[in-house]
């Protein structure tokens, strides 16, 4: 990509180069070939930032809710006009194809409207007391919020940090991924136009512990905003604890989906198909434990099987490219691991199951028939495109199949019956839960998890509420 942006961090109002910081190449997942070269923020910038985010913070948390409004929803507006832009650097550093970025670009947008006027909305309440006296219960920003986001989504997760961050009237230092770093950049290069204060967001790279340790042990940091793995989830956790600083964590999953047998079945693969291999299964919330009943398995396995056999798979700015490159080549090497596992353990391979010749990081879109329970890929997130097919009997089953590991981010069904439909909303174990669609996120609904798929919420009201202190004022 030869209009590739330049690469630097933003730090204290002033876009901050390479000079003689230490830097990391930035390569095209599907070409290999490098990018850029990314520098990384040393003690003295992640000072800086501090010190700059303390002191933009007492003038961001005064500014009006209705100026707040305008810049986020005015960054909204400047997101969709460069999307086709933001969409081919995204496509370019991360992998996925020109379409998914485009569709997470608009989403990023929408999201970081959807927070500006949630900025209004920031209510508390009068409680009832005896005359002339009041007793106000009242929501305050909560400080400087130190945000940390995956490669995944390389533009989604930055708007989320940014928005509901900004709308509850905080500043954030953002660390984005070191994969993808110029789709972050260009969300913030949207609030900064929109008209955003210096210092009230900034970007930072670096070496992920030395940025994350140096960052959550200042006490300047209220709180810590991760998006990623369980591991690297807790061991944040940990250092937030050490300052009682608040986490919202959104970490890993491994959707399950139950497929029941009065599922209309052609309605069904069109929909978890695509859901499986977008972003060469690279999502958090993608489904990959598929349990389907007995009686519609072969049908359904046949069906997924020549469906993932027949995507076009390449370079993701290439016409009619259904699936990108892994991300980096440790996605690789994960698959390289996992799936042989799994077929050594007696998973029966109906379609991939290894990489592909050539330059980039390409794995083969992978179905595999039956993989034992106590297999790795059963219990650890594949975070890849591959789709795990086993078959049960009742419904009791499927719930106890799904509910069987301590994730619980997302989890799907398909079926007609509407009291079914109702049974396995309540009876799953997740933080968001999708019935005959994959539509589980938006910008007025919360995306959360839980048990160690994380806690707090991005998205909705209740995303800028998680950035967000309440406070009680008793008058006499």
């Amino acid at each position: 990509m030869s209009d590739y942006p330049q690469l630097a961090m933003y730090i204290d109002g002033e876009w901050v180069g390479a000079g003689q910081r230490r830097v990391r190449q930035v390569v095209n997942p599907a070409t290999g070939a490098v990018l850029g070269e990314l520098p990384f923020a040393d003690i003295a910038d992640l000072d800086r930032a501090l010190d700059a985010a303390a002191r933009a913070f007492k003038l961001w948390r005064a500014t009006p809710a209705e100026e707040r409004c305008r810049v986020l929803k005015g960054a909204a507006d400047r997101m969709r006009q460069r999307a086709d832009q933001i969409a081919r650097i995204a496509t370019t550093e991360q992998g996925k194809t020109f379409a998914e970025a485009k569709v997470e670009t608009m989403a990023s947008a929408a999201w970081l409207e959807f927070a500006g006027e949630e900025a209004k909305r920031t209510y508390g309440r009068v409680l009832v007391r005896p005359a002339g006296i009041r007793h106000l219960v009242v929501k305050e920003p909560i400080g400087v919020i130190a945000a940390f986001s995956p490669w995944n989504f390389p533009i989604g997760n930055p708007a989320r940090k940014f928005g509901g961050a900004l709308a509850a009237g905080c500043a954030c230092i953002l660390m984005p991924p070191e994969e993808a770093p110029n789709s972050a950049l260009e969300v913030l290069r949207a609030l900064l136009d929109a008209g955003l204060p210096p210092g009230v967001a900034q970007i930072v790279f670096g070496v992920p512990d030395e940025v994350s340790t140096h960052l959550i042990r200042s006490p300047i940091t209220r709180k810590v905003s991760f998006t990623g793995s369980v591991p690297v989830g807790k061991h944040l956790m940990k250092l937030a604890a050490e300052g009682m600083k608040r986490t919202t964590m959104e970490l890993g999953g491994h959707a399950p989906v139950l497929v029941f047998d009065d599922a209309d079945l052609e309605k069904t693969l069109g929909i978890v198909v695509p859901q499986k291999f977008r972003n060469a299964g690279q999502v958090c919330v993608s489904p990959t434990r598929f349990y389907v009943q007995e009686g519609i398995y072969d049908a359904f396995v046949k069906g997924f099987t020549e469906r993932t056999q027949a995507l076009k798979v390449g370079d993701g700015l290439e016409q009619g490219i259904q699936m990108g490159p892994m991300a980096n080549p440790r996605r690789i090497t994960a698959m390289q691991t996992l799936v042989p596992d799994a077929i050594k353990a007696g998973a029966k391979v109906l379609a991939g199951g290894e990489a592909m010749d050539g330059d980039g990081f390409f794995w083969r879109p992978t179905v595999l028939d039956r993989p034992p329970i106590d297999s790795r890929i059963m219990n650890e997130e594949p975070f890849g495109p591959v789709a795990m097919m086993t078959p049960f009997a009742t419904f009791d089953e499927a719930i106890e199949q799904a509910n069987r590991l301590p994730y619980g981010l997302a989890a799907f069904a398909h079926t007609n019956s509407a009291k079914r439909a109702a049974l396995v909303g309540d009876a799953i174990e997740a933080g968001m839960v999708g019935v005959n669609t994959n539509a589980i996120a938006a910008a007025d609904s919360p995306f959360l998890g839980v048990k160690e798929s994380g806690h707090g919420a991005e998205d909705g009201p209740e995303g800028v509420e998680d950035c967000m202190v309440t406070k009680v004022i008793a008058q006499g």
